[in-house]
């Protein structure tokens, strides 16, 4: 008997999911501390897809109480564009600091109170600064040159062709294709649009005729993206990208839909 690892993981979505991490972590509100604590769990609810954190209730310094609870719901997997206060868990949402359903005292893990990463003003690991959400521990980036052709179309124009993509793998997440600039073919025109990946850090986005914002680049990517530093990738879900002479499926989904301005 053999199971896929994509399975086994997938399995356990329907479960609410915890981890202790040894990592300090704080949270603040304007430029008080709120949370402070060396006890908190990375929590994943119910068909959660990234992790938030959850502390005992004695680690935060600020008020905490009880909230009406929200008529948010959501059907499907909860995606990073899927309130925090849509909870698949049992518990109570909780006002931390005048802060209205910023926590969510658990059920089933009593004494810990959830915590919306957004509700916050910022946030710290250790003394590092963290933004978009905490990193899971079972998720990496790979990334890797190859000269295996790629080409990239969108309604039968070639957008791009290079020899020199660098291919960036993320758990779960389909495979990226990110070309060096020389090798688009088609005049790209800045957007204001930037987005945050907390695993390879702040994208901005370009767009061409024919197709806006469907490019991004990470200019000065975090340490574990520092491969595609001011390469540029398309959006697969939205152009034709031909590996090796062969087409490939456009990733799809309800959760790739949304999650296009979370990760990317």
């Amino acid at each position: 008997m053999s199971t896929r690892m994509r399975d086994l993981l997938g399995g356990a979505l329907s479960e609410l999911r915890y981890e202790p991490t040894e990592k300090r972590v704080r949270a603040l509100l304007g430029e008080e501390t709120a949370v402070d604590s060396t006890r908190a769990l990375l929590v994943w609810e119910p068909r959660r897809v990234v992790p938030t954190y959850a502390v005992p209730e004695a680690d935060i310094r600020a008020d905490v109480v009880s909230a009406t609870p929200s008529d948010a719901t959501a059907d499907g997997m909860l995606h990073p564009g899927i309130p925090f206060a849509v909870h698949t868990a049992g518990g109570e949402p909780v006002t931390i600091g005048g802060r209205e359903h910023a926590g969510f005292r658990l059920a089933d893990l009593q004494g810990h109170i959830e915590l919306d990463f957004r509700a916050f003003d910022a946030w710290y690991e250790e003394d590092e600064p963290i933004r978009g959400h905490p990193r899971d521990p079972y998720s990496r980036v790979d990334v890797r040159q190859t000269s295996r052709p790629v080409r990239i179309e969108l309604d039968g124009v070639v957008l791009a062709e290079t020899t020199r993509a660098r291919l960036l793998y993320e758990t779960l997440i389909s495979t990226r294709f990110y070309l060096p600039r020389e090798d688009v073919k088609v005049a790209l025109e800045p957007s204001d649009l930037r987005t945050y990946c907390p695993y390879k850090g702040e994208a901005c986005y370009f767009s061409f005729a024919g197709g806006e914002n469907l490019v991004w680049c990470y200019e000065d990517p975090l340490p574990d993206a520092r491969e595609i530093a001011g390469l540029v990738a398309f959006w697969d879900e939205r152009v034709d990208v031909y590996l090796d002479g062969e087409l490939r499926p456009r990733p799809g989904g309800a959760v790739a839909e949304a999650m296009e301005d979370e990760f990317f």
